[in-house]
């Protein structure tokens, strides 16, 4: 290994990161590069790589960044494979540094050289046979099972420090910087097959590749789990937007999609992703979401009853049979319900018998003590009663020392017996969902990619006419052909030019029926006043029709006022799907509650194209108005079997036409007769050439 830019001078980069090598004792040689010096840290010095008398494989860079390139160059000739580049003043600084980042691309990429950075951290690697810490951090990781990855320098430094502090090791710890060349997706892949590494945590924020982050991701949350914070949730202004789709997707709608579909945990900050490694590190996945609470305090066990409860989490009543057990030794003055209080004083031998008694009803996955330590009760003792007792359950146990920071000790001695303490229940709760869901996603079949017998050619068709003549957007009949075209059926359209033939064709097509403007081409029909609803008569077609013509006014040179009628579709659940174009993660389809309210109920779930069966099935569960779907006070159940199909073969159409950048499908009726399940409106928006 060649660090370039050894240093002797105390508080530079260059000779922290010499230093941290050497004190974690890296079993390899190392050599110091300094034009400027001939001895650094007791160490030979060179004045360039090209003067090493050995091969070097990794060479770490931390020189000024205008001699980066020429750095680069010299390591290419010496024939090293592997870079570090501490330095910063690249794509992170504005044109001048991303040109400058290029720059160096195309060099390592000349000479077949990966690199970590620019802007990183460096890296740790705490296997015995290496023992690496190439970086400039003042915190060394203990050894353990966990790969981490960053994009933040400085996120690196205070993570470890943390991770110390609650007894956590890491494998592996990777700062990617830039990502110009290596990025966390080739991070992944090698802690994928990593034989010491059994946890991955990932801060992150952004993606370079994502297409290549869900395959990878997907499969190795099948053997190793994920724990992710991704940083930037702010919504996309969605006023641009000119679809329900586009509006309701905003800038972190794509990333919370990439991890249902990949089975990442994602949590919201860094305590929240400590939280969740300390239980995967110290217990295992819980089996359910079933969780048994047993506390000294009354207050503390309804705050985690209100937080489990709260995160999904149930909490059923203790068995007829442990309760009984229970009222041999137990206080009378105890709950004997869940959670169960045993009241103040109850100090290490309540607890020993108490856990004893719980531990073996299977009502429960999870078992969780809180102890709030009064100045009488000994709080080792109490921790030695919950360790010797849950010791050899095959439950999950997260214990709770509620603001017991006065004796660590306690606190220490069930984390060395792997028994995780949290604070407060509420990060427990919270916990406990992140694996409940994990556990859900691990559970479910895998799903499969359905291919429809459509007509593409049709679809083409239309989409080249509508290009030839500078259309932006299909509406009406030709989006209802789209549609239909790749079998989502649709409420077709009949158009009218004139009173009298819009009573001819609503007579036709059989009362009641709808009326919409269809000259000239509006988008957003029901904001703009231009649907009318429910006409039975042919006096209401007269008089719909003239009110619109009315709302219209006067049209361009060359447009004749039209209207279109449909069938009046009643009955059914009015729902939303559609496709936006997400500038990270490409196409995302979105399911909801549909109608005029879409925007404002927002009760929709999105999911990245192209979709299996089993995410369509879990796009449609999803949203908060599921049971609406199922059967509410009497109604039918809709047929979520065809909602299912139709959600793929929109998914299809996606897959096969990437001319446009939105799709909005709003209202699909569906309800329990097949027949009337249609799309009574719909608008795809061609994306701007």
């Amino acid at each position: 290994m060649a660090v370039i830019g050894a240093s002797s001078t105390k508080g530079k980069i260059g000779r922290e990161i010499l230093h941290n090598i050497l004190r974690a004792e890296f079993n390899g040689k190392v050599f110091p590069v300094n034009p400027k010096a001939s001895v650094i840290q007791s160490i030979k010095s060179y004045s360039t790589i090209l003067d090493v008398p050995d091969a070097v494989d990794l060479a770490i860079l931390i020189i000024p960044k205008e001699f980066v390139k020429e750095a680069a160059v010299q390591c290419g000739e010496k024939g090293v494979k592997g870079l570090i580049v501490i330095t910063a003043g690249f794509s992170e600084v504005g044109p001048e540094g991303k040109k400058r980042e290029q720059e160096l691309l195309e060099v390592v990429n000349e000479y077949g050289i990966r690199m970590m950075g620019p802007n990183c951290f460096g890296a740790v690697n705490t296997d015995p046979r290496i023992s690496l810490n190439a970086t400039f951090g003042k915190v060394y990781p203990r050894p353990g099972r966990i790969g981490f990855i960053t994009q933040s320098g400085a996120m690196g430094e205070a993570i470890m420090s943390h991770a110390n502090e609650l007894g956590i090791g890491f494998s592996i710890v990777a700062s990617i910087g830039n990502k110009a060349d290596m990025s966390s997706n080739d991070v992944l892949e090698y802690l994928r097959d990593d034989p010491h590494t059994d946890i991955i945590l990932m801060y992150l924020e952004n993606f370079g590749n994502p297409v290549n982050f869900t395959k990878i991701a997907r499969e190795i949350s099948r053997v190793k789990p994920i724990v992710a914070v991704k940083s930037g949730r702010t919504k996309l202004g969605a006023a641009a937007a000119s679809s329900h789709t586009g509006a309701l997707a905003g800038l972190d709608v794509g990333v919370d999609a990439l991890f249902e579909q990949t089975g990442v945990m994602r949590v919201d900050t860094v305590e929240e992703l400590f939280d969740v490694a300390s239980a995967l590190v110290k217990q295992p996945v819980p089996k359910g979401n079933r969780v048994v609470v047993v506390t000294n305090a009354g207050g503390p066990g309804i705050l985690a009853t209100d937080a489990l409860i709260s995160n999904g989490m149930e909490m059923p009543a203790l068995s007829p049979a442990t309760v009984k057990n229970l009222r041999t030794f137990a206080s009378a003055n105890a709950s004997f319900s869940n959670p169960m209080d045993m009241v103040a004083g109850a100090a290490g031998r309540e607890f020993k018998m108490t856990l004893d008694a719980i531990k073996t009803d299977k009502r429960y996955d999870t078992i969780m003590p809180i102890l709030v330590p009064p100045v009488t009760v000994d709080q080792m003792e109490v921790a030695r009663s919950i360790h010797e007792s849950l010791a050899d359950v095959d439950k999950t146990v997260l214990t709770c020392f509620f603001g017991a920071g006065e004796k660590p000790e306690a606190i220490e001695y069930l984390k060395d017996h792997n028994i995780p303490v949290y604070i407060f229940p509420e990060a427990i709760a919270k916990t406990l969902a992140a694996l409940t869901k994990y556990r859900r996603w691990l559970s479910k079949p895998r799903g499969k990619h359905r291919n429809f017998k459509v007509d593409q050619a049709k679809v083409q068709a239309i989409v080249d006419e509508a290009m030839s003549s500078g259309q932006a957007a299909l509406v009406g009949k030709q989006a209802i052909e789209v549609l239909r075209a790749y079998g989502i059926p649709a409420a077709g359209y009949r158009y009218a030019f004139s009173v009298k033939e819009a009573v001819d064709t609503a007579t036709e097509i059989g009362f009641p029926v709808v009326m919409k403007i269809n000259t000239p081409a509006i988008l957003h029909k029901t904001e703009a006043g231009g649907v009318m609803v429910d006409l039975r008569h042919p006096r209401e077609i007269r008089a719909a029709y003239l009110n619109l013509e009315k709302r219209v006014g006067k049209l361009k040179k060359g447009e004749k006022f039209s209207v279109a009628l449909q069938q009046m579709i009643t009955g059914g659940v009015e729902t939303v799907m559609g496709m936006t174009i997400d500038p990270s993660f490409g196409p995302l389809i979105m399911f909801g509650l549909g109608g005029i309210f879409v925007e404002i109920m927002k009760d929709v779930s999105f999911r990245i194209n192209p979709l299996t069966d089993t995410e369509a099935r879990e796009m449609i569960r999803s949203i908060r108005s599921y049971p609406l779907l199922t059967g509410f006070r009497g109604s039918a159940p809709v047929d979520l079997k065809m909602l299912e199909e139709t959600l793929l073969r929109l998914s299809q159409l996606v897959k096969d036409f990437d001319c446009f950048s939105e799709i909005d499908i709003n209202p699909f009726i569906i309800s329990d007769d097949k027949s009337l399940c249609k799309a009574v409106d719909a608008r795809l928006i061609i994306r701007k050439q």
